[in-house]
């Protein structure tokens, strides 16, 4: 029976993540934790415990208590709030991989892993459009940079240790679930929010920075689904190219107005601009498709009907 650990469960992606494993898995099976308090449907459906990937000794002594099989590792600091920090951020994303890169390694129960990688890893001498999985990576933050270090050291430790460790390059996430965390495209979030909460929003980004996207349904669905997929049709053993639909500012804030036609909005980009013109406009996942059969079944128009309706009904 498979024991499960998600690690940065209060996150964007862990707070959806944790419900859906406990769907599929048992709430008992599904070990929830984080360095900070979890929300109230994650704490009451199943076990969490505040704990800190960074603390080596800590986290193999909850591994083992626990008989943990599977390991999801998602906390990390995002790309915008990286750069405000950087060394910080350095250590926090890197030592807590090789954390659990070197607990799964030693402990003989735990059989596979998912570290999450991004569009990030790719930089301003990359194809932009239909970005290739196998291409030039010369990422210019330092969220970028720790992700393609992450890469390198994952396949390295499934080559050299056979270590089961999986990874998607996520694009922008957008959920109405939790709001932004400090990443580059978390103006996809924060727009909805403002257009319900105020009717206006200025975006930190220009008007016609195109980036792919991914609602968080979709995320949660090929994450679970690579993790599911048997070894012997995996491919890739950095990270798997994940792409959705590529939308600007000004194409989520017509849609938006469809539903809120007095919503209106305006552009004061900031130290994120340079950081998304680095990133690729579009992402080819085709190797995705063939390996373990991702697909997305939200496009923007869906996307935005659910986030506004949702939200309204977080904030009432």
């Amino acid at each position: 029976m498979e024991k499960i650990l998600v690690i940065g469960a209060s996150g964007q992606i862990g707070s959806e993540l944790v419900m859906e494993l406990r769907k599929i898995y048992g709430d008992g099976q599904v070990f929830a934790t984080d360095i900070k308090p979890a929300p109230p449907d994650i704490t009451e459906s199943g076990p969490f415990q505040l704990l800190d990937v960074m603390d080596d000794k800590q986290l193999i002594h909850f591994i083992i208590r626990n008989k943990i099989t599977q390991i999801y590792h998602l906390a990390a600091v995002l790309s915008g709030n990286a750069e405000k920090l950087p060394l910080q951020a350095w250590r926090i994303n890197m030592d807590s991989l090789m954390n659990i890169l070197e607990v799964a390694r030693m402990v003989e129960d735990v059989h596979r892993v998912f570290w999450p990688s991004s569009i990030a890893v790719f930089g301003p001498t990359t194809p932009r459009m239909n970005t290739p999985q196998l291409t030039v990576m010369e990422p210019i933050t330092v969220y970028g940079v720790s992700k393609l270090a992450g890469e390198r050291w994952c396949d390295y430790y499934f080559n050299k240790f056979g270590v089961d460790v999986r990874s998607v390059r996520y694009p922008g996430l957008i959920s109405y679930k939790t709001e932004a965390g400090g990443g580059t495209t978390d103006y996809a979030v924060e727009i909805y929010y403002e257009a319900v909460r105020k009717g206006t929003y200025e975006c930190f980004l220009t008007e016609d920075t195109a980036l792919p996207m991914l609602f968080m349904h979709d995320a949660i669905k090929a994450t679970i689904n690579l993790m599911e997929t048997d070894l012997s049709k995996l491919t890739i053993h950095n990270s798997y190219n994940l792409g959705g639909f590529s939308v600007t500012p000004k194409q989520v804030w017509q849609e938006i107005k469809k539903h809120i036609p007095e919503f209106s909005i305006s552009y004061n980009p900031d130290f994120r601009q340079e950081i998304a013109d680095s990133w690729p406009h579009s992402v080819d996942d085709t190797i995705a498709k063939l390996d373990w059969g991702f697909n997305y079944d939200y496009d923007l128009e869906k996307m935005t009907e659910i986030m506004l309706n949702e939200i309204r009904k977080k904030l009432n």
